[in-house]
C-alpha cells in the first residue's frame, strides 16, 4: 500500500505506543515508518547484554563542544530500531514526579496534569505485583521487581538507609523520595521494549504496516496539510500518503530534524541550508533539555560486583548459558539496579538529584575497558535550568543533526550538582557500603569547591533524557498545542519526549510512551473515532 488513513515516523517509545493503539482499534489503517531495523535479536532481548549493543541498533550520536564541560564533546546514544531507546535502555520504569507533570498544567498545558496523565500510565503498564491506586497490572508493558539484584545494590540501598535517607519500593506509587531497587520493563527475563509490548502483538494480528530501514526524509504540506512521507529504503525513494493524519514521533533530536528537513522551524537557519521556509517557527529545536550526570567508579576487592577479570569472564560465561537455557540469573539485570531520589533543599517541591547504583565499574558510558571489579555510582540534576538546541548540520536526512545541550551553562545546576556528588560520597561512606572498601578512581577533595567544580566539568555528561525541542504549550509560539497537533499545519502531530515543556524529575521511558497513548486518543478524536 502506498497510501494509509495514519502514518507514524518513529518507531521508538512513544511511536510505537501511539501506531499499536490505533492499529488495535481497528478504526484505521496505519503505517508505522521506521528508519533502523526490527531490533530482534539476543543481544537485544537479553538484559545483561546491554553494554554489548551493536552500533546498527544505536545512533551514537555527538553533541558539539561544550562549554560547561570544559570544551569536551558529549555522547548521545539513541536507540536506532523498533523499540528505539527502549530497546537498548537500562529498563527502568519511572514516571517522574506528580508536581512536574501539574507544573505542566501550570504552564498552559491544559489536561496534562497529574490526574490528566494517570489513567494513561495506568492503561500502559502490567506491572506484575499487580494493580491498585498507582498502577495498572493489565497493560502492554509488563513491569516487574528485578529478581536477581546484585548484593551490592542492596547494600547501597541500606547504606543510604543508615544515613536516615528513607527506604523506597514504590517510587511511581504516593511518594518518589527515597532510596531502594528500580522496578524495570522486562517480561520472563528479557527485555520488554515498546515494539514489543505495542507492535508486535498488532503487526501479528495483520492490522499494522511496519516499514523498516526506511529513512523519513521529509513530511509533504499541500495547502497547508500533512498529507504524507517520502522516505528513501536502500536506493529507493517513494511517497506514501495520509489521508488522515501524520504522527511525528522520532525524538527529541529527530523529529525537530525532519520538521526542518520539511520546512518547519527557524526561517534564517533553514534558508542558510537551501531549505525553503514553509512555516517559520523559531521553537523547532530549541529549548532543548538533559539531565546532566556525574559517574565515578570504585574499585574492590570483592568479586561480587561485574568485572573484568578471568573469575569474572568465566561467572558471565555461565550466566549467559544459564540464561540462554532458562532466562534466569544475573543476565537479567538492568546495570542501573538500584538507586534514589533525594532533595537538596527539603523546600523544593520535589525531588532534585536522583541516583543509580551500577554494580560495574563505568567509564565514558562503558566505552572505556576497565580491569577489575567494581561498583559506580551516578547523579543527575532532574529539573535542569540550562537550556540548549538541536539544529540541522546539512539538508541531508542521513546527516545527524547539530546536537547543543549547553550543560552546566546555567550556574544553579552546578550547584545542585555539586550537593549531589557530595552526598553520593556520603552514601559511599555508610557501614554497608563502606565495607566493600571502593577506592574512587576519581578521587576529590569535597571541601575544596574549586576542584570539585572542575572535577564535574571534566567528567559529566548525559544520562540520556533529552526532551523539549518541539515543546507543548498554550501559546502561538510553541510548536504544539495541549493535543499535540503542529500549530500551522493540519493533520500533523508530534508525539515522543520532544514535546516536554519541562523535562521530568526520572527516566524519560514510560512518559514518552504515556504521551504516545494519549497522541492515539487525540488523533482518533480529531479524526471522528
Amino acid at each position: 500500500m502506498s497510501e494509509f488513513d495514519i502514518i507514524i515516523i518513529g518507531g521508538g517509545s512513544a511511536g510505537s505506543a501511539a501506531a499499536g493503539r490505533l492499529a488495535e482499534s481497528g478504526k484505521f489503517t496505519v503505517c508505522l515508518i521506521e528508519a533502523g531495523g526490527t531490533n530482534d535479536y539476543a543481544r537485544i532481548k537479553t538484559p545483561g547484554f546491554m553494554p554489548f549493543i551493536p552500533d546498527k541498533s544505536n545512533y551514537r550520536f555527538e553533541t558539539v563542544p561544550q562549554k560547561g564541560l570544559n570544551g569536551r564533546t558529549g555522547y548521545q546514544p539513541r536507540g536506532r530500531g523498533l523499540g528505539g531507546s527502549s530497546a537498548i535502555n537500562a529498563m527502568v520504569y519511572i514516571r517522574g514526579h506528580k508536581w512536574d507533570y501539574d507544573n505542566w498544567a501550570a504552564l498552559g498545558c491544559t489536561g496534562w496534569g497529574y490526574d490528566d496523565v494517570l489513567p494513561y500510565f495506568k492503561r500502559s503498564e502490567g506491572n506484575e505485583r499487580g494493580g491498585d491506586d498507582f498502577h495498572g497490572g493489565e497493560g502492554p508493558l509488563n513491569v516487574m521487581d528485578q529478581r536477581w539484584p546484585n548484593e551490592g545494590s542492596l547494600a547501597f540501598v541500606d547504606a543510604a538507609a543508615e544515613l536516615q535517607l528513607p527506604r523506597n519500593t514504590d517510587f511511581n506509587g504516593a511518594q518518589q523520595d527515597g532510596f531502594g531497587l528500580y522496578q524495570v520493563t522486562q517480561k520472563a527475563g528479557e527485555r520488554w521494549s515498546a515494539a514489543r509490548a505495542y507492535v508486535e502483538p498488532q503487526r501479528a494480528a495483520g492490522k499494522l504496516e511496519v516499514l523498516t530501514g526506511a529513512l523519513t526524509e521529509k513530511i509533504l504540506i499541500e495547502e497547508g496539510r500533512a498529507s504524507g512521507v517520502i522516505i528513501r529504503q536502500g536506493n529507493k525513494r517513494q511517497t506514501i500518503r495520509a489521508r488522515g493524519a501524520v504522527i511525528l514521533s522520532a525524538g527529541a533530536f529527530n523529529s525537530p530534524q525532519i520538521l526542518m528537513l520539511s520546512g518547519i522551524g527557524p526561517a534564517g537557519h533553514l534558508q542558510s541550508l537551501g531549505i525553503d521556509p514553509l512555516l517559520d517557527k523559531a521553537a523547532v529545536g530549541d529549548d532543548l533539555q538533559d539531565h546532566i550526570d556525574y559517574v565515578t567508579s570504585f574499585e574492590t576487592r570483592s568479586r561480587a560486583f561485574f568485572g573484568d577479570s578471568l573469575p569474572g569472564t568465566w561467572r558471565m560465561v555461565k550466566a549467559i548459558i544459564e540464561h540462554a537455557r532458562k532466562r534466569t540469573g544475573i543476565m537479567t539485570t538492568c546495570f542501573a539496579e538500584a538507586g534514589g531520589f533525594w532533595r537538596t533543599d527539603p523546600a523544593l517541591p520535589a525531588p532534585d538529584i536522583q541516583y543509580h547504583f551500577v554494580p560495574a565499574m563505568l567509564e565514558d558510558h562503558g566505552r572505556e575497558k576497565v580491569k577489575g571489579h567494581g561498583y559506580s555510582i551516578h547523579a543527575c540534576v532532574l529539573r535542569p535550568y540550562s537550556r540548549g538546541s538541536v539544529k540541522l548540520a546539512s539538508a541531508d536526512a542521513a546527516a545527524a543533526p547539530l546536537i547543543d545541550p549547553a550543560f552546566l551553562t546555567d550556574d544553579r545546576d552546578m550547584e545542585t550538582l555539586k550537593a549531589g556528588v557530595r552526598m553520593l560520597h556520603r552514601i559511599t561512606k555508610a557501614p554497608s557500603l563502606s565495607a566493600y572498601a571502593g577506592a574512587d578512581r576519581h578521587p576529590i577533595d569535597l571541601n575544596d569547591d574549586a576542584a570539585l567544580e572542575q572535577q564535574i566539568r571534566n567528567r559529566a555528561d548525559t544520562v540520556y533524557h533529552p526532551v523539549g525541542t518541539c515543546r507543548m504549550g498554550p501559546d502561538a509560539s510553541d510548536v504544539v498545542d495541549p493535543q499535540l497537533r503542529l500549530r500551522g499545519v493540519k493533520g500533523l502531530y508530534v508525539a515522543d519526549a520532544s514535546i516536554m515543556p519541562r523535562l521530568i524529575s526520572g527516566n524519560t521511558n514510560a512518559p514518552s510512551m504515556m504521551i504516545g497513548e494519549r497522541a492515539a486518543d487525540f488523533v482518533c478524536a480529531d479524526l471522528g473515532s
